[in-house]
């Protein structure tokens, strides 16, 4: 499976339309598998936090599954993360 490019991934997502909230979904993946980069799930839980946010229900599914694995610290960390880059976008 091919790369994300992080900065387009954003800008697409953040220009509309109603794929976007899947695009959040998918980069949560990618975190959360090592799908082309390091495992991180701080990462992953916001993405997955972030598209559930946005709609996607299975997100919110994966977001939980996800912060089952976390420590309370990250987990802060992923949450703070999640609402720094939706103060911003």
């Amino acid at each position: 499976m091919a790369r994300f490019d992080f900065q387009t991934i954003e800008t697409a997502a953040m220009v509309g339309g109603e794929n976007r909230a899947e695009i959040f979904c998918d980069m949560g993946l990618m975190y959360a598998t090592g799908r082309g980069c390091e495992i991180d799930l701080v990462q992953a839980h916001k993405w997955l936090n972030i598209a559930a946010i946005k709609g996607c229900e299975r997100a919110a599914e994966l977001r939980a599954d996800v912060a089952a694995t976390m420590t309370k610290t990250d987990l802060a960390m992923a949450l703070r993360a999640a609402r720094e880059w939706m103060t911003v976008h």
